[in-house]
């Protein structure tokens, strides 16, 4: 048996500004290839399928699209809900649904529940569901101590390891547990929401100990944290931070002897990302930036003074320009604070002057200047009723 083990799709997300829902759409392309080039049994969701608990309905309408491209392709579909999701409304139907091999996992009541896949008389794959567990929430149900995400994890794998007891008395079962959490040992990027504050997060490792694969969710990297324990990353990038990750999937083989062979699936994205930084001249010009042409950029100006027009002149060479940011490139000594700019100052023009260089990090024309002078000398020819 073949499992493709993705999470965080964020159907409906926007990048910077940038609507994300072409992307998305060449990925269930690239994702129904693999299915069917590498014999997909079933595909795994661990989590944020949509990026809002309330998804548009061209939303919807992919990711209905995608379960029924999916099953066509012959694999069955496990999706549990993430911390992004709606777990009710992602849920919804479930029983029904299950019917035709898409299999939802979103409630607490279902987390002792796995869907069951044969791979031969007697030898079976019992796949577990954990939705995101907010700690506030379920601590009451689970029967916890206390409400930390430690706790109602813990206490949701102890209802799993009772139920695959209960079955290995029956027949030989092979264990996956799908998780959407914060892992010890995971790293994580800009485009993940905070689970908690302080790390408190954070579940150890050792909690997933004793299941034959895990399949993690919530961290955008894809990322090993022990042989049968990894995040598939999500199969877009979602922030800039992502820029030098590569995005795809994990194989997992399954056999009588348990987990065999894992491989990993790599999707080339719509449009690459790119992170420039320097001089707007040299940026502009440089020819070992070219790649960067057709890119969505994150640009960084290091020049003294903040360039005339930058944007409209980095857009002109790299069209995809989302975010710029300044960071003047100063000698020692050479920046001095507002402060000291305005206790320099000889007059009032001198004192607009400091100002704007303050505000835009590049000094008054020669013109901005004379207007500053001929406004002040206006103002006080009028309070003097000259």
């Amino acid at each position: 048996m073949r499992l493709l083990h993705t999470s965080d799709w964020h159907l409906g997300r926007s990048f910077h500004g940038v609507g994300m829902l072409e992307a998305q759409r060449l990925f269930v392309d690239q994702l129904e290839k693999t299915v069917r080039e590498e014999n997909v049994d079933v595909v795994l969701i661990a989590g944020d399928v949509y990026d809002r608990a309330l998804p548009g309905v061209d939303v919807v309408e992919l990711f209905d699209e995608a379960l029924e491209r999916i099953t066509v392709a012959g694999a069955q579909v496990v999706v549990s809900s993430g911390n992004h999701d709606s777990a009710v409304r992602l849920g919804f139907g479930g029983k029904l649904i299950e019917r035709g091999g898409v299999h939802l996992r979103t409630r607490l009541e279902d987390i002792g529940r796995p869907a069951v896949l044969r791979i031969d008389e007697g030898i079976e794959v019992a796949v577990y569901g954990v939705p995101y567990l907010e700690p506030r929430m379920v601590a009451d149900p689970l029967s916890c101590e206390s409400s930390t995400h430690t706790a109602v994890t813990a206490a949701a794998l102890d209802q799993i390891r009772s139920d695959l007891r209960r079955r290995r008395t029956q027949s030989i079962v092979h264990s996956v547990v799908m998780a959407h959490t914060f892992a010890s040992g995971g790293v994580g990027s800009d485009s993940e929401r905070e689970l908690s504050m302080g790390g408190l997060g954070v579940v150890p490792l050792n909690l997933f100990e004793g299941f034959d694969y895990v399949a993690l969710g919530h961290l955008h990297g894809q990322q090993q944290l022990q042989e049968r324990v990894r995040y598939s990353g999500s199969p877009l990038a979602y922030s800039f931070s992502e820029a030098r990750q590569s995005k795809g999937a994990w194989l997992v083989d399954i056999d009588e002897g348990g987990v065999g062979e894992i491989q990993p699936v790599k999707w080339a994205p719509q449009r690459e990302l790119a992170i420039l930084r320097g001089p707007i001249a040299e940026l502009i010009t440089a020819p070992e930036h070219a790649a960067a042409e057709n890119a969505w950029c994150q640009v960084t100006l290091t020049d003294a003074e903040r360039p005339h027009q930058a944007m409209e002149r980095l857009r002109a060479r790299f069209p995809g320009t989302l975010v710029l940011t300044f960071e003047p490139s100063r000698s020692a000594g050479e920046e001095r604070t507002y402060s000291e700019r305005i206790a320099q100052a000889t007059d009032d023009a001198a004192i607009c002057c400091g100002f704007l260089e303050h505000v835009r990090r590049r000094s008054a024309s020669t013109e901005e200047a004379a207007l500053f002078a001929e406004t002040i000398d206006a103002l006080r020819a009028a309070e003097s009723g000259v």
